[in-house]
């Protein structure tokens, strides 16, 4: 009984529309389903990834257009990060993001990958890391070495193969009171191997503890670092992260294990795509384990993902209701 990676990460945006413009558009991401949130359909839920949102791809979103800013604290999350494959690609995304206006740090060695990171249209801080060198080739065992100037030489109007996405996400960052605490719940009882534990470094330095599973490869990484003060949720603040588990068997066996180590466990909930039980770290933040499968095509044609509203079967007879209450959001084309 293993968990076998990230499965997704649930945020919140203020207008769906600009998010579609910013991740479609700006970071070429596919729009593989334009649902609701199906605890209030009067919402949008907005899933983005690779071609077909596969598990660790998906980056969702809560459209809450009435609510405040958001912003990291204990309880909540500091970032996230979607993976590149190399250096080069990370200069391209550099100067295209920058020659759109954006505020770009880096890129920076982290020792076990390069990255840069800048702010989307709420507020969320997002990396785009480097998917090497690995922790077997890391150079700066105790954290980020600075920021560097680099940059890609040319003009970058069109997304290059060499900088696309869809390798899904890098590692989620998370803020913690007691990372001894935090190492209980995903080492101890979630089984997940501790990859590195740095300690502060200089002045506002912070500790920083990294999760992962087998060798701590991309898009198994769950990260905490020590903060004081706790998170504000609104928009541009997760509002949960999603581990993978392979199938309901499992999921169901995870449940036991969770309640018998005290933890509030929601029942198993049917997300359409995939099957979900909640529960919550221990400062709070929502955690869930979500199975692998049906998956985002169980209910639409691959080239079709992401082109109509699609509505659960129990939701499908308010239809005109719930259409009639949300903005139609279109994709952009992607240069």
């Amino acid at each position: 009984m293993t968990i076998l990676g990230l499965h997704h990460i649930t945020l919140v945006c203020s207008d769906a529309q600009r998010t579609v413009n910013f991740y479609a558009g700006t970071l070429g991401l596919r729009l593989i389903k334009k649902t609701v949130n199906f605890d209030d359909p009067t919402s949008y839920h907005l899933y983005f990834g690779d071609e077909v949102g596969h598990p660790g791809s998906a980056v969702t979103f809560f459209e809450w257009p009435h609510a405040p800013r958001g912003y990291p604290g204990v309880g909540g999350t500091h970032h996230f990060a979607l993976s590149v494959a190399d250096y080069d690609g990370l200069r391209k995304w550099k100067r295209r993001l920058t020659d759109l206006g954006l505020k770009v740090d880096g890129p920076r060695d982290e020792g076990y990958c390069q990255s840069i990171s800048f702010r989307d249209p709420d507020g969320v801080i997002l990396e785009i890391a480097t998917l090497g060198p690995g922790w077997d080739g890391a150079t700066a065992p105790d954290g980020a070495t600075g920021d560097r100037a680099e940059t890609w030489p040319e003009p970058v109007p069109t997304i290059t193969p060499d900088m696309a996405l869809g390798h899904g996400m890098h590692h989620i960052t998370a803020i913690s009171s007691d990372l001894q605490r935090t190492h209980a719940f995903f080492g101890d009882l979630l089984g997940m191997r501790r990859i590195q534990a740095t300690s502060p470094v200089g002045d506002g330095g912070s500790a920083h503890w990294y999760w992962g599973v087998g060798d701590g490869r991309p898009g198994t990484l769950i990260t905490y670092r020590a903060q004081e003060g706790r998170v504000r949720m609104g928009s541009g603040q997760t509002h949960h992260f999603a581990l993978a588990v392979p199938d309901e068997t499992t999921q169901l066996a995870w449940r036991e294990k969770l309640i018998r180590a005290g933890l509030r466990v929601s029942p198993a909930m049917d997300r359409v795509y995939f099957k979900s039980i909640y529960t919550n770290d221990p400062d709070g933040h929502i955690v869930e384990l979500a199975t692998l499968g049906p998956g985002f095509p169980v209910d639409e044609e691959v080239r079709a993902l992401g082109n109509r509203l699609m509505l659960p079967p129990w939701l499908e007879r308010y239809r005109g209701e719930i259409e009639s209450a949300l903005k139609p959001v279109s994709v952009p084309s992607i240069p």
